[in-house]
C-alpha cells in the first residue's frame, strides 16, 4: 500500500508550529483593547462635489470591536481543537510545553511533567510525531501552507521563482 502523507521538513514544521503557540498564547494573556471613535469634525480642505465615498467610523470601530476578539476566539478554539485529537501523552506534551507558560523548557516536560518521565530522545520522538499530525490538521484548516514545510521545498520553490 502506497503511503499518500507527505515527508515533512522536521525543523520548519517545529518552527511553524511554534509561531502558531506564540500566537496563542498571545491571545490567551493579553487582553484585547476596544478602540473608541473620534466623533469630532475634521477641518481638511475638500474638492467642491461629490467624491463617491462614504465613511462612517462609527461602523468601521464597532465592526472591529467585535470582529477581532471573535477573531482571537475562534483561533484559540480551533488550536485546542487540534490538540484535543492528539493522544494523551501528546496533549500532555503539548499543552504544558506550548500552550501554558513560556519559561517552561523540554527537560522540565520529560523529567517532571510526563508519568513515567521519559528519556530524552523518546520525548523528541514523541514532540515530532504531535508536531506532524498537528501541522496536518492546521493545514487543512488553512493555518499553515504544508507545501512551505515539505522536504526539499526550498529547491522546488527556487526554482520555480527563479
Amino acid at each position: 500500500m502506497r503511503n499518500n502523507l507527505p515527508e515533512l521538513d522536521r525543523r520548519k514544521t517545529q518552527n511553524a508550529l511554534e509561531g502558531v503557540f506564540e500566537k496563542y498564547r498571545i491571545y490567551k494573556t493579553i487582553t484585547f483593547m476596544d478602540r473608541e471613535s473620534f466623533i469630532t469634525a475634521g477641518y481638511t480642505d475638500r474638492p467642491n462635489g461629490p467624491t463617491n465615498v462614504t465613511s462612517d467610523p462609527t461602523a468601521r470601530t464597532a465592526v472591529y470591536n467585535v470582529d477581532a476578539p471573535a477573531a482571537r476566539l475562534a483561533y484559540c478554539q480551533m488550536v485546542d481543537a487540534v490538540v484535543s485529537r492528539l493522544n494523551e501523552r501528546e496533549q500532555l506534551l503539548i499543552r504544558e510545553r506550548y500552550l501554558k507558560d513560556d519559561d517552561v523548557f523540554d527537560y522540565k516536560v520529560y523529567n517532571y511533567v510526563l508519568d513515567p518521565p521519559v528519556s530524552k530522545d523518546t520525548y523528541t520522538k514523541l514532540r515530532t510525531r504531535a508536531f506532524y499530525k498537528m501541522a496536518l490538521a492546521l493545514a487543512d484548516q488553512g493555518v499553515l501552507n504544508l507545501a512551505s514545510l515539505q522536504k526539499g521545498a526550498d529547491r522546488r520553490l527556487g526554482s520555480v521563482n527563479a
